[in-house]
């Protein structure tokens, strides 16, 4: 496993966006783990996601592309974090977008917030988790309503490697084999487990046989296929 890999899941644990018990998903599954985002809350926490988000991006996809797209809400400072940590780690320049839930009719008009997207735009889209891959049905029609763009692909946080809710397939997989782009995630439920299971991280083993347990009942029912 990457050092960035094991950094990132520590960070994940320390900043309380991953947490492990007894938790019902906006899907109804009964989950033994879950992951907020939202918990990310100061200036040092962002700065540091978006440097794991900026090397994740450049080890799947380079840093060929024009536009971090972050759809609202917490893709939105997933967006900015990021943009600004690319530009600091790699001096590329990319424009940040976002949408917005409602369209505004003054000012700045538009369902867009940040950068215009312009016709041959090459995106990435920015996540924090994707369970079922319902975002990315608001999404798309956005991005390609507003120009002609070409979607490189998808980066999440973790991907909890479960199925979608279509298929056996993993959410991402539902998503690559449906849009036709590639997509990504800095860390993997798999390494989650590697890396936290019987292993003390600061005085505490957050995974231990009586969790591995249940997070490997919880595969048996929802696993990815």
């Amino acid at each position: 496993m990457e050092q960035y890999k094991r950094e990132f899941i520590e960070f994940m644990v320390d900043s309380r966006v991953l947490k492990f018990g007894d938790f019902t998903l906006k899907s109804g599954r009964k989950s033994p783990f879950f992951m907020n985002a939202g918990a990310y809350v100061t200036g040092a926490q962002l700065k540091r996601l978006g440097e794991y988000y900026a090397k994740a991006i450049h080890d799947r996809y380079g840093l060929d592309f024009d536009v971090l797209f972050g759809p609202a809400y917490k893709g939105i400072p997933l967006s900015v974090a990021t943009t600004m940590a690319i530009s600091e780690l790699y001096g590329k320049e990319i424009r940040y977008c976002s949408n917005r839930k409602e369209v505004k009719d003054h000012g700045d008009t538009g369902i867009l917030l940040g950068s215009k997207l312009q016709d041959g735009d090459r995106v990435v889209i920015i996540e924090d988790v994707t369970t079922s891959g319902k975002s990315i049905e608001e999404t798309f029609p956005i991005l390609k309503s507003q120009a002609n763009v070409e979607i490189k692909g998808l980066m999440v946080s973790l991907n909890r490697m479960e199925r979608g809710l279509e298929s056996e397939k993993s959410a991402l997989e539902e998503i690559r084999e449906k849009y036709g782009f590639e997509t990504g995630a800095i860390v993997t439920m798999a390494e989650v487990v590697e890396c936290l299971y019987n292993r003390p991280y600061q005085g505490t083993v957050y995974i231990d046989d009586t969790l591995k347990a249940a997070i490997d009942a919880y595969y048996e029912q929802y696993g990815a296929k």
